[in-house]
């Protein structure tokens, strides 16, 4: 691998990295780390700060996924092993946002981040993961179910679409992600003590 697409993924890291619900949410005087659920994304932000700071939060972090890969897309010359590039840019912009560098290491869940990994792959496939995630909160009032269960309907829309098996691959590995930063929400869902997004306390 030569310099500059080692360089591009380091940046995907990076941009990854960036916590923009803690930056977001200086303004407010509230460190969103040790509120609430203390997790950095849209959601703990919304709960804390409401639903402007939170719909920025979470539109930023879904650029952040998008955009590494959609650069990485159009800068990278035509060659057997761009696909494999473009895909290590989406992986590494998720673990920088669970793992960023600037935190410590100790980031976010990575939904909103692989949504926007998952909308530069097929914005098809999202529309059927946004439709579970939708339904299991309606039905449960579980945000972290409707996360687990969203990311993972979209590893079967996308072989339903016909994608190639990087974009499959690349998709299960970050649902792998995302369901292993879970492992607590998955472990309270289990026991009947995960909290509702309904009771709002």
């Amino acid at each position: 691998m030569t310099l500059f697409p080692c360089l591009l993924i380091l940046a995907a890291y990076l941009v990854g990295a960036v916590p923009f619900g803690v930056l977001l949410s200086r303004s407010s005087g509230i460190d969103i780390r040790t509120r609430g659920s203390g997790n950095i994304g849209a959601t703990n932000v919304t709960r804390l700060l409401g639903k402007k700071l939170g719909l920025l939060t979470l539109l930023a972090d879904v650029a952040k996924g998008y955009m590494p890969m959609f650069i990485a897309a159009r800068v990278l010359p035509d060659a057997p092993e761009k696909t494999t590039l473009i895909a290590l840019c989406g992986a590494a912009t998720v673990l920088g946002h669970m793992f960023p560098v600037y935190l410590g290491f100790r980031g976010g869940k990575g939904v909103a981040t692989g949504l926007g990994v998952f909308l530069f792959l097929a914005p098809a496939a999202v529309l059927l993961g946004l439709l579970v995630f939708g339904a299991a909160i309606g039905v449960s009032g579980f945000v972290s179910l409707g996360s687990l269960l969203g990311s993972l309907a979209i590893i079967p829309g996308l072989w339903l679409l016909g994608e190639p098996a990087w974009k499959i691959v690349l998709a299960s590995f970050v649902v792998l992600l995302i369901w292993g930063k879970h492992w607590q929400n998955i472990t309270r869902l289990l026991r009947g003590t995960e909290k509702s997004w309904k009771s709002r306390t």
